[in-house]
């Protein structure tokens, strides 16, 4: 699976919250609200996840293996860096 693109919702300088992304995979599948979250010691991905009746959070997509997860963290993470101003 590839990711093919790579597109940026919101973009905010203040708070934890540093973006939503939406990424395409192989051109056919798209995940939407993919946040960047500015964490303690590094930023990372929050998937897109759904309040439960018991009130707790459960991601609704994400990767089933670390490989797949730390290409995606890495390459959007990127593309955020790149997309702040100089």
């Amino acid at each position: 699976m590839e990711i093919t693109d790579i597109k940026f919702r919101h973009l905010q300088e203040v708070g934890r919250l540093k973006a939503l992304v939406s990424v395409t995979f192989d051109d056919v599948f798209a995940v939407h609200d993919i946040k960047i979250i500015d964490g303690q010691d590094r930023l990372f991905l929050a998937m897109p996840s759904r309040r439960m009746p018991d009130g707790k959070y459960r991601d609704i997509v994400h990767p089933i293996g670390p490989a797949l997860r730390a290409e995606l963290e890495d390459k959007v993470i990127t593309a955020y860096h790149n997309t702040l101003p100089q």
